[in-house]
């Protein structure tokens, strides 16, 4: 499989293994959300961006239909955003837009 299926096929398989609710809407609440950050971001340019006063933020951020859980478009905006983290990072433009805070990323893009 090439890099990219396997990414996308990532993405899919983690956000349906955390929000599996027995066949109901697949969605994440936000202890579901706070796990799959702890337990699927290990990189520690990733992990470091990433504290537990920032879900809270980030749900609400995220949860744009203000249902109180983050559905999968919701949850691809939030990995979208942490890779534009890592991109900048890597480029060399990480400083202050980039901390965690998703907002912060948003506004800078």
């Amino acid at each position: 499989m090439a890099r990219l299926d396997q990414v996308i096929t990532n993405i899919v398989d983690i956000f349906l293994e955390y929000a599996d609710d027995e066949g109901r809407k697949r969605q994440l609440s936000k202890e579901e959300l706070k796990k799959v950050l702890e337990q699927e971001v290990q990189s520690p340019e990733l992990k470091g961006k990433i504290n537990a006063d920032d879900i809270e933020e980030a749900m609400e951020m995220l949860d744009k239909n203000h249902d109180g859980e983050v559905n999968f478009r919701e949850f691809c905006r939030c990995v979208c955003d942490l890779a534009k983290c890592y991109y900048h990072k890597k480029i060399g433009k990480g400083g202050k837009k980039c901390k965690g805070k998703e907002q912060e990323v948003e506004q800078e893009d």
